[in-house]
C-alpha cells in the first residue's frame, strides 16, 4: 500500500505559472483522470509527480516524513513509471522490449515475459518486430513492460488517444486490472467519458488551479465542465 501526497506544487516558465500552489495525493488502487486544455501543465504535473521534472516547490509527504521534491527525487523514480502517448519502444521484437528491464536467469525472465504477453494479449505477437505494430499494440506493449517493473504508481499521458473502439477497450481493461492490483494511475484524457466508472476522482487543471468538476462524468457534457472546487478545500 502506498500514499503519497504532493502539497504547493508550482511551476512556471517564462514568468508565466503553469501550476500554482497544486494538491494532490495518490494512493493505491486508486485511479485520477486528470483533464484540461492543452498547455495547461497536465504534463508537467506527471512529470513532477513521477520524479522527472523539478518544481519551483513542492512538499512531498510519504511514510510519515515530509521531503522537498529534491529529496524525494530518487523515491519518485524508483516507485513511478511515466508512459507518454507515444510510448518509446526499442527496435526488434515485442519479446526483446519486455526482456529489457528484466534481470536474473534466462528462466526466469522468461516466466515473467510469458505472463506479461498473456496479461496484455499479446502471446500471438511476441515475435513480431515493434516497427510493425498498431498504437493500440504498441500501448499495450508498453503497459506490459511497465508492468513488468513492478511500479506502485503508473502515470499516464493519453493512454488511449487516437484508437479505435477495440483498441481503446483492451487498454481500458488493463489498467483497470492495474488499478485492482493495487497501482495507483494517474491518467491524463481529453475524452474522460470513455472512463466512466474507472476513476475514484475527475480533476481539472485550469489556470494552474487543479479543481473538482461538479457535473456528473456522462456523454454530453464534456466540453462543459466547470472547476468549481479547490482539490482538498
Amino acid at each position: 500500500m502506498i500514499s503519497i501526497k504532493f502539497r504547493g506544487i508550482e511551476k512556471s516558465f517564462a514568468r508565466r505559472k503553469i501550476l500554482d500552489c497544486v494538491d494532490i495525493e495518490l494512493a493505491s488502487g486508486a485511479c485520477l483522470l486528470l483533464c484540461g486544455k492543452n498547455g495547461s501543465g497536465k504534463s508537467t504535473l506527471l512529470k513532477i509527480l513521477a520524479g522527472m521534472e523539478r518544481p519551483d516547490h513542492a512538499e512531498i509527504e510519504l511514510g510519515g516524513k515530509t521531503y522537498s521534491w529534491r529529496e524525494a527525487k530518487k523515491i519518485l523514480l524508483h516507485k513511478s513509471i511515466y508512459l507518454h502517448q507515444s510510448p518509446y519502444l526499442f527496435e526488434g521484437s515485442v519479446w526483446r522490449n519486455l526482456d529489457y528491464p528484466l534481470s536474473g536467469a534466462r528462466a526466469a525472465r522468461r516466466s515473467e515475459i510469458e505472463y506479461a504477453l498473456e496479461w496484455a494479449d499479446l502471446a500471438e505477437l511476441a515475435d513480431e518486430n515493434v516497427a510493425h505494430l498498431s498504437g493500440g499494440e504498441r500501448q499495450r506493449v508498453a503497459l506490459a513492460r511497465a508492468l513488468l517493473r513492478k511500479p506502485q504508481v503508473m502515470l499516464l499521458d493519453e493512454p488511449t488517444a487516437n484508437m479505435d473502439t477495440d483498441s481503446r477497450q483492451r487498454t481500458l481493461s488493463l489498467l483497470e486490472q492495474l488499478k485492482q492490483e493495487g497501482i495507483a494511475l494517474v491518467v491524463v484524457t481529453h475524452d474522460p467519458v470513455h472512463f466512466i466508472g474507472k476513476g475514484e476522482q475527475r480533476l481539472m487543471l485550469q489556470s494552474g488551479k487543479l479543481t473538482t468538476p461538479e457535473e456528473p462524468l456522462v456523454a454530453g457534457n464534456i466540453s462543459e465542465l466547470k472547476p468549481v472546487s479547490k482539490v482538498g478545500s
